[in-house]
């Protein structure tokens, strides 16, 4: 019986492109404004690679916080929260506490933070039943790529291979997993390391990659794979293979190389007798008592 979340993560592809069909010309931060990105959990780990790239695209400043975490007092033009459900705790709070103009991106019309935000963009399309979030991570990740200005007909096709490529065993049995990423691809480097988590229990790690070298390389060995998502610092490999580890990087965009880490991150819940639909002590939303 397929899983749901394997159904999800399959519709990724054409979640991508439908939602760069239909980028809301407003309700999204405008260039030069200066934005505070906050979200929970995935949706934290999307906000800081979407920072990276609005500001290299040169669209203004931008910081990414834990809904949890985001500064009192500090001054911005717009806040972007980031939450599937629209009811986690942290994001409900910022969004009551803050004069600054709002826009969420939720996957759920029903919920309260539709009545909290200045502007609302509705991604219910890429919803989920699985607790684990994959497609509408990525989806609102495209969405706001392609606002940026960024054709992402190449990554869809990198999905699709992702998809298509089989999993190589060593994969499913491995002891250990560390991703790295450079730039926007660290966002992405510490989600696959929560999807790991989540829905397979995994033993897993995330480091920028050049911070890798200062220290976390020390459990690089055998049986334990380095994943780099996009292009590695030079000689890295060789470090990791000279310590016995397994290097694994792949010319696909990283969003796509995310897709295969979700696929993985399934197979070795299947192998293991778990529910990747159902992890371990988790629920779709925090939602803290007041």
């Amino acid at each position: 019986m397929t899983t749901h979340t394997e159904t999800e993560i399959a519709s990724q592809p054409a979640c991508w492109r439908r939602v760069v069909g239909t980028v809301p010309a407003d309700a999204l931060p405008r260039p030069g404004e200066r934005v505070a990105v906050v979200g929970c959990g995935t949706s934290w780990f999307v906000a800081q690679a979407y920072a990276v790239l609005r500001e290299r695209a040169g669209h203004g400043e931008t910081d990414a916080f834990a809904a949890s975490e985001a500064p009192a007092g500090r001054s911005y033009d717009r806040v972007l929260a980031l939450t599937r459900s629209g009811t986690t705790t942290e994001v409900l709070n910022l969004l009551r506490d803050t004069s600054t103009p709002t826009t969420v991106i939720t996957a759920d019309p029903d919920t309260p933070v539709m009545t909290l935000a200045d502007q609302i963009v509705v991604l219910d399309f890429a919803d989920e039943k699985s607790v684990v979030q994959t497609r509408f991570a990525t989806t609102q990740l495209a969405l706001l790529r392609a606002h940026l200005g960024e054709d992402l007909t190449g990554s869809i096709i990198d999905a699709e291979r992702a998809l298509a490529d089989p999993l190589p065993p060593d994969l499913i049995s491995a002891e250990q997993f560390t991703f790295l990423g450079r730039g926007w691809s660290y966002g992405l480097a510490l989600e696959s390391a929560l999807k790991m988590r989540e829905a397979c229990r995994a033993w897993t790690e995330a480091y920028p990659a050049m911070e890798y070298r200062h220290g976390p390389i020390s459990i690089a060995g055998p049986g334990r794979i380095t994943w780099m998502l996009g292009e590695a610092p030079e000689g890295l490999r060789a470090e990791v293979e000279a310590a016995g580890g397994t290097f694994l990087q792949s010319p696909l965009d990283p969003m796509a190389e995310l897709v295969r880490i979700q696929r993985v991150a399934v197979a070795r819940a299947l192998a293991r007798g778990l529910n990747p639909d159902e992890p371990l002590h988790l629920t779709r939303s925090v939602i803290l008592s007041s």
